[in-house]
């Protein structure tokens, strides 16, 4: 690496470094060339941007001395202002923050060191300099001196300014948001590359030990992103970043992503990732696949068509906006269908995927009682603070969000006579807020649905926020569905499905017994006096175990009475309940009329 003129440097600069593999710990060294006259404050943020939880990443911060740098041997005395934010002494010259923190968190949200790879979110590591957020600053990796390491590299989208061969050295970015968008991954990897209308792309893979079939993922990969490409920009075919970088760690149980401007981050199962002389599960393949899709369209929807109530992300507190319906849900809408629209999956495949989220949605009792609108607002505390009680008092702002898409693109074909859909209103979306980077208020699409469609859908509109967005009436997609196209039918269920609803409980595996983790409102497990936690022992004097729990469940009838025994806090509990024709939740299955349909 040729030596960097430090001096043209900007005047924030991090440098990070491995302090111990063993015990996953960071050193970074924050240099400020021009504090803040007065004390400067430094913050860690509270959560990071696409996961909507406070998560208080300062907690990781074990040590933190400042030294000025004319008085290097002397430390500065740092004043603790609440669990995020110390502030300096008020100091002459340029200072240096010395932090070491602990990173042990394997998901994409946060910061990771072992002796088999590191991964780093600045929002981790990287302590804000208040009041000059704005600014550009610089990032230096330093490479670890573990000799298990000798063979790693850097995978990351952040702008290189001078690194080496395995990417270590500097990196700039335009001001610390640019710094937070951009996680960086370290280690070995298997690599795959391709062009989407002429814009590099690549896959970085960690956690496979077999050689992974690195031409099907680009040839899929390919289809999909050019696919997306296109949607947004059918006539330039122009995307709004010069590369893109998917980054994936394969685990043995994990799955979940975090959108980026030009990056995102990745867990999946290894059984996922489709390798050379390796069984693959198609299934678990298509929903490999459905996640970068997902992650592949927040690109564009989140990071750059953004809720005004994001501009600029408050990080020290809980951001919110009643949007994300629109933001995650239209999202999860266009995943599945680009899948089918680049011909990663079949018709057949695709309405299964659609049905299977409707049905879920039904099976909800939270859906009754949260709104749409609501349920994005409520993300902080009850979507991603789930506990047992989450399916009664919660919807999905995922998966009713998609189901929402598919009736408003149900109902802007049908309204205009199939001359326009969905997608001409996510490129209208995309000219005037993607384009511009002008944030979408909270009722941002009203102005636009009508310039799109004019007065004459108004009404449609109008009830469809009124009863699906802030009310909680279900969505009719049964009633809106060409008939001609699409064959809609309830979904024949078996004696055995009928009674798991009826019953309404779902459970888990503890060492042999049947483990209650949630009881559904109006089920007979609620009727029983059953709650989470409790351990299931018989119905009618038959042992139940996982196992069995099919051939007990199915041995019942309609009307007879039950006696279930169950263990509570180690004591022996036994109700009788009557397993009744309750009010079932509808379900539906999708097939195609026809061989020949444009979505």
């Amino acid at each position: 690496m040729n030596k960097l003129n430090t001096s043209a440097l900007p005047a924030i600069q991090y440098t990070i470094w491995s302090a111990d593999l063993h015990s996953h710990r960071f050193h970074v060294k924050l240099r400020i060339e021009n504090p803040l006259p007065n004390g400067q404050i430094l913050q860690m943020p509270a959560w990071i941007p696409g996961s909507y939880l406070i998560r208080d990443f300062s907690k990781q911060i074990e040590t933190i001395e400042a030294f000025a740098i004319n008085n290097p041997n002397e430390a500065l005395t740092l004043e603790r202002l609440d669990n995020d934010q110390w502030r300096l002494p008020k100091v002459a010259g340029a200072v240096e923050i010395l932090t070491t923190v602990y990173a042990f968190d394997s998901s994409v949200r946060a910061a990771y060191l072992d002796t088999e790879r590191a991964f780093i979110n600045p929002s981790s590591l990287c302590l804000a300099v208040k009041g000059q957020e704005s600014l550009a600053c610089a990032l230096v990796l330093i490479p670890p001196k573990d000799t298990c390491a000798n063979s790693w590299t850097v995978q990351t989208g952040l702008q290189a300014a001078k690194v080496d061969s395995q990417g270590y050295g500097f990196y700039l970015a335009k001001n610390y948001d640019d710094l937070l968008d951009h996680p960086i991954a370290i280690g070995e990897f298997q690599i795959a590359h391709w062009k989407s209308n002429g814009v590099s792309h690549s896959m970085a893979i960690q956690g496979c030990i077999h050689e992974v079939d690195l031409e099907r993922l680009a040839t899929d990969l390919q289809a999909i992103c050019t696919c997306t490409i296109n949607l947004f920009e059918p006539k330039t075919k122009n995307a709004p970043f010069q590369n893109y970088l998917f980054l994936v760690n394969a685990v043995l149980s994990g799955y979940g992503g975090l959108e980026h401007r030009n990056s995102t981050a990745l867990l999946c199962r290894r059984d996922q990732i489709p390798q050379v002389n390796t069984p693959l599960d198609e299934t678990s393949y298509r929903e490999f696949l459905g996640l970068c899709s997902h992650e592949y369209f927040h690109a564009w929807l989140v990071k750059r068509i953004q809720p005004k109530a994001f501009q600029p992300y408050q990080l020290d507190r809980r951001n919110h906006t009643r949007l994300l319906w629109l933001f995650e849900g239209f999202t999860s809408y266009y995943d599945d269908l680009q899948l089918f629209r680049s011909k990663r999956i079949d018709l057949k495949t695709y309405l299964k995927l659609v049905a299977n989220n409707w049905n879920g949605i039904l099976r909800g009792p939270g859906r009754q009682k949260q709104s749409l609108a609501d349920s994005s607002f409520d993300a902080w505390t009850k979507y991603y603070q789930a506990d047992e009680n989450t399916p009664n008092a919660v919807v999905s702002y995922y998966g009713k969000g998609a189901l929402l898409a598919l009736g408003l693109d149900l109902q802007i074909r049908a309204f205009s006579k199939n001359q326009k859909s969905l997608d001409d209103l996510m490129r209208l979306i995309w000219q005037n807020h993607g384009i511009t980077l002008e944030g979408i208020p909270e009722d941002g699409l009203d102005k636009l649905i009508l310039s799109l469609l004019g007065n004459g859908f108004t009404k449609t509109w109008n009830a469809i926020k009124t009863k699906y967005i802030f009310g909680t009436e279900d969505i009719p997609i049964q009633k809106w569905i060409s008939s001609k196209l699409i064959s809609v039918k309830t979904k024949p269920q078996s004696k055995l499905e009928k009674l798991k609803l009826q019953f309404g409980m779902r459970h888990t595996e503890a060492s042999g017994w049947v483990k209650v983790t949630h009881v559904l409102d109006g089920g007979l497990a609620q009727a029983a006096g059953l709650a989470a936690g409790d351990l299931l022992a018989s119905i009618n004097g038959q042992r139940v175990t996982n196992a069995r729990w099919d051939k007990v469940l199915g041995s019942l009838h309609e009307g007879q009475s039950m006696s279930i025994c169950f263990y509570r806090d180690d004591l022996m509990h036994e109700r009788l309940a009557f397993l009744e024709d309750s009010q079932m939740p509808a379900q539906y299955e999708l097939s195609p009329t026809s061989k020949s349909i444009s979505i």
